[in-house]
């Protein structure tokens, strides 16, 4: 990277930041919960599933036990694969600016806790696969879900331990220094933060009112418009 790039490693969160997956997750939680008995018609109760973990999110919303939780994940799965994967948008505007940041010479990455094939899957699908060096996403067996071990991941496939002033490689070293995460949930600050990240908060993802000031984000942007600034330094 040019040593006059202020931000010159980017990873972007997928849901809720580079696509809008609501309908798509939503019914598939719905499918969940009806084989447990639980009718939720209204797919607007079912957004706060958008970015955590399924089965913390299936345990904490609705009282599941673990196992029930895995179930319901496995159930999940049964709608999602076939129809909910591609029920989903990518937001206005997302494919130009990750165009023009490649173009600048920043290296893109996707850090997030969707599975990662379903991850490869939707980048693909929606033809913007091309713009990132790295895909980072949870395992299909439950494991690397928590967005701060998903972020290290990328971090070390990244190139991780580049040194700044020569870009020579520093092996077991995570680099740091001039990289951004970015999300539109408190996990995705967090999981930054955990690792000494520039975080970047998007408004038009699915946070709750309040959530990502109280999560510390550096930034917080409206727009994809507002993302494409902040990300160019």
């Amino acid at each position: 990277m040019g040593k006059s790039m202020k931000y010159g490693y980017l990873l972007f969160d997928l849901d809720g930041t580079l696509t809008d997956p609501k309908e798509g997750i939503t019914r598939s939680v719905q499918y969940a919960l009806r084989f447990f008995g639980i009718e939720e018609p209204d797919l607007d109760r079912l957004t706060p599933f958008i970015g955590p973990p399924l089965k913390g999110s299936f345990m904490e919303f609705y009282g599941f036990s673990e196992e029930q939780a895995e179930q319901a994940v496995e159930k999940y799965r049964e709608w999602f694969i076939p129809k909910g994967i591609f029920q989903n948008m990518v937001y206005d505007g997302i494919p130009q600016m990750l165009k023009i940041l490649r173009e600048s010479g920043k290296a893109l990455a996707v850090a997030s806790s969707k599975p990662q094939e379903f991850v490869e899957k939707i980048l693909e699908h929606f033809a913007i696969r091309e713009y990132f060096s790295v895909v980072v996403g949870s395992c299909m067996d439950g494991t690397r879900v928590e967005k701060e071990e998903v972020v290290e991941e990328a971090l070390r496939q990244l190139g991780a331990g580049m040194d700044n002033e020569t870009g020579a490689a520093m092996p077991g070293v995570l680099h740091t220094s001039g990289t951004v995460m970015i999300g539109d949930r408190k996990f995705d600050i967090e999981g930054g933060k955990k690792h000494g990240l520039v975080t970047v908060g998007v408004s038009f993802g699915y946070a709750e009112a309040g959530e990502l000031e109280s999560a510390g984000a550096d930034y917080i942007v409206d727009t994809v418009g507002e993302l494409e600034r902040v990300l160019m330094q």
